[in-house]
C-alpha cells in the first residue's frame, strides 16, 4: 500500500487508515479535532495522538459544557496532568474556546453548520497531490475559518492549525493520488 508519506509509525498508520480526512459532522469531534490541532502547536502530531485518551479524560472528553465551567481548581489540576502538554495558553485555550464553540452552536444550530461553510458548496475539497511537498500547511479557505474564529473569540486557531483540522475532519481530502485513502475517502 503506498500510503500517505508522513504515515510510519503504527499509531500514524491507524489515524491515516481510520481517521485522517474522514468528512466528520458530530460537533463534539469536530471540537475535539479542533482542540487537539491547537495544542498540537509546535510539537508533532505524534505526540498530541500518543496523549488523545488522556486529553479525553483529563478534558471529560471534550464536552464544551463542562469545560465552560472549568475553574482555577480544574485549571492547576491540567497543569499538573502528566498525560497532556502542560502548557498554560494551551489550557486556558482549550476552556476559552469552549465558551466560544457553545456560542457558535447557539447562533449557527451545531458548529458542523458553521465550519462547512468555509469549503464551496459544504463539501470536502478533493485535492489531486502526487507529492507531500505540494500539500499547502493553508489555503484561502483555512485562512477566512481561522479569522472568522478569532473573530468569534477562538484562540490557537491560526490558518495552519485550521488548515489541520481542515485536513483531520475531512474538510479537505490531502491524500496523495497513489494512497489508497484517496479514493476511499472522497466517495
Amino acid at each position: 500500500m503506498a500510503r500517505c508519506g508522513w504515515a510510519k509509525s503504527d499509531l500514524m498508520i491507524a489515524y491515516h487508515d481510520r481517521e485522517w480526512g474522514v468528512p466528520v459532522h458530530d460537533d463534539r469531534l469536530l471540537f475535539e479535532h479542533l482542540l487537539l490541532d491547537g495544542a498540537q502547536a509546535g510539537l508533532s502530531w505524534e505526540t498530541i495522538l500518543k496523549k488523545r485518551e488522556n486529553y479525553r479524560r483529563a478534558f471529560d472528553h471534550f464536552d464544551p459544557r463542562k469545560m465552560a465551567g472549568y475553574d482555577r481548581t480544574k485549571v492547576r489540576k491540567l497543569l499538573s496532568d502528566p498525560g497532556i502538554v502542560r502548557n498554560r495558553l494551551k489550557i486556558h485555550s482549550a476552556i476559552s474556546n469552549s465558551k466560544a464553540f457553545l456560542e457558535v452552536q447557539k447562533d449557527f444550530g451545531s458548529f458542523d453548520a458553521f465550519v462547512w461553510q468555509f469549503v464551496p458548496a459544504g463539501r470536502p475539497i478533493v485535492n489531486r497531490w502526487r507529492s507531500m511537498k505540494e500539500i499547502p500547511a493553508r489555503t484561502a479557505e483555512s485562512d477566512a475559518l481561522s479569522q472568522a474564529l478569532k473573530q468569534r473569540g477562538f484562540s490557537f486557531v491560526g490558518s495552519t492549525i485550521c488548515y489541520a483540522f481542515m485536513q483531520a475532519a475531512g474538510l479537505v481530502n490531502d491524500h496523495l493520488l497513489e494512497c489508497p485513502r484517496h479514493n476511499e475517502v472522497s466517495r
